[in-house]
């Protein structure tokens, strides 16, 4: 039985100048979880938010925060992100070189919550072999961390089959590019939780008279339909 269509929209796209706003308005609107990009400036060369930010969106969320760490420690930081209340602990395979993948994952599991890894759109899904009975989820980047402006890469999607012929039969993830001429792609690939900022956001973002709850509702639900369309084709 696959894994349910969820929507995950990016906060990296709103205004967060209203903040509480944004979220109520795409969890109202019917997301499934909330994604949070953290960029170092170390493993990616931009800067975005730390553990305060994402406790500040854990005590006004009621979905889970699926927290995607484009940084280069994550074993330094993994006790504040869970302090500050991820569910979801996703962190890149291209840093395995700097600490103990297994421990870690197995630490975050033991303060319940659940694990990820993540890899970028030039690293081969075999790299994740050794992890992949301890994962929770794999996220795979349909364009580079940390930088804006790139097109959706359709190449990445033969990943998904590459996983599961490696036997992994936790969620699949897709991030960068995810809107209503992609969507289908992925979801008909296998893919099953999709990242999405501009898509749901808009590509200015923030809540005024023209852009609020109604909206942001119909582009969640376009999405859903379009994947869960693919996914039933499939």
């Amino acid at each position: 039985m696959p894994h349910p269509i969820r929507i995950a929209p990016s906060l990296l796209a709103c205004d967060f100048t209203c903040l509480a706003d944004e979220i109520r308005s795409i969890e109202q609107g019917g997301c499934d979880w909330l994604h949070l990009d953290v960029m170092d400036g170390h493993f990616v060369p931009n800067l975005t938010f730390g553990p305060p930010i994402v406790a500040a969106m854990h005590r006004v969320a009621q979905r889970p925060l699926d927290v995607h760490l484009m940084i280069r420690d994550p074993w330094q930081y993994r006790d504040a992100f869970l302090d500050a209340g991820a569910d979801l602990f996703t962190f890149h395979v291209e840093v395995e070189a700097h600490g103990d993948v297994h421990a870690l994952l197995d630490a975050v599991h033991k303060r319940g919550c659940k694990t990820g890894l993540s890899i970028q759109p030039d690293t081969n899904a075999e790299r994740l072999r050794p992890y992949l009975a301890q994962l929770d989820l794999v996220l795979i980047m349909s364009v580079f961390a940390g930088f804006g402006g790139q097109q959706f890469m359709p190449e990445v999607l033969t990943k998904v089959k590459v996983l599961r012929d490696l036997g992994f039969a936790g969620e699949i993830s897709m991030d960068g590019g995810i809107g209503t001429s992609t969507i289908a792609k992925a979801a008909a690939a296998g893919v099953n939780v999709f990242v999405a900022g501009t898509a749901v956001f808009g590509a200015v973002g923030g809540l005024d008279a023209a852009n609020s709850r109604a909206p942001r509702a119909a582009r969640i639900a376009a999405l859903r339909a379009l994947a869960t369309a693919a996914q039933s084709r499939d």
